[in-house]
């Protein structure tokens, strides 16, 4: 399956802002290589993995050899066994290993998200449930970790506080009441997706004669979440959010609900262990 990344604009200007970070005035190293050297590489991962962040491993190096030539023998979403070769690349020595930090670190940061959210999908799989993300995103990371969801099978909720509405005790105690923070968004926007999450039976009686799209159980017990699905019967969709890990999952999708939103796909994330191995060109 194709997954659409990011715009390339976005992309490159992730790139940039990364060797920016790493390279400073120059690789101070890499002026022990001949400037004109050329150079093989290749890209093994040294466990199982899903793999994603083509777009700026790519990028990274061509942005210092616009020449490089990268050849993939896996694509974002594909699951990648110990020990593969998932890439090659040839081209400017200097390039190669000055572009390598930056590259690796994208690539084994997003198959790290890719990698856990395959795990949460399967885990559901057998149910109408789908998981989502969060925006418990790594800072400047955000669209490439949501792509990286859906590399790994997740969705997306929303991308920011701009793209949907979800209103909190906070919000709901600035407005006096929970109908009367539904009634003000619904007046301030009314074209955005509305969730409220509710901690009670009461709360969520509350938000369904509002009218919201969706509700989020917070904190709901097991049981709980059963009766939920049958009171709310398909007048409103239903996510559950906090006490959410893998062991739960299933029980959880079980009961019948919509989502399951979880930090960890972004949040807790342990880098894909990767290994760039370069042979100079003696000819």
């Amino acid at each position: 399956m194709r997954f659409d990344p990011p715009d390339a604009a976005l992309i490159l200007a992730d790139v940039r802002r990364a060797l920016a970070e790493d390279l400073g005035p120059g690789d101070a190293t890499a002026d022990l290589l001949p400037a004109e050297s050329m150079a093989q590489a290749y890209v093994i991962t040294r466990e199982a993995a899903v793999l994603c962040g083509q777009g700026w491993f790519e990028a990274c190096f061509r942005e210092l050899d616009p020449d490089m030539v990268i050849t993939w023998h896996a694509a974002d979403g594909d699951r990648l066994d110990p020990g593969q070769i998932f890439v090659e690349m040839r081209g400017n020595a200097r390039a190669l290993v000055s572009a390598e930090r930056c590259a690796l670190n994208f690539v084994q940061t997003l198959s790290a998200t890719a990698t856990v959210t395959a795990a949460h999908v399967a885990a559901v799989r057998a149910t109408r449930t789908r998981i989502l993300d969060t925006r418990k995103t790594l800072p400047g990371l955000r669209i490439a970790q949501k792509y990286a969801v859906r590399c790994g099978g997740g969705s997306n909720h929303r991308i920011g506080l701009f793209d949907a509405m979800l209103i909190k005790e906070n919000h709901i105690a600035a407005a006096g009441s929970l109908s009367a923070a539904v009634r003000t968004a619904r007046a301030y926007h009314p074209q955005l997706l509305l969730e409220v999450e509710v901690e009670n039976f009461a709360e969520l009686d509350e938000a369904l004669i509002a009218g919201v799209d969706r509700v989020m159980l917070d904190e709901f017990s097991d049981a709980d979440l059963g009766r939920a699905v049958a009171h709310v019967d398909g007048r409103a969709e239903i996510e559950v959010s906090g006490g959410v890990d893998l062991s739960r999952l299933k029980t959880i999708a079980a009961s019948g609900v919509d989502f399951i939103s979880v930090g960890a796909l972004t949040k807790h994330v342990r880098a894909i262990d990767l290994s760039m191995r370069v042979k100079l060109k003696t000819s």
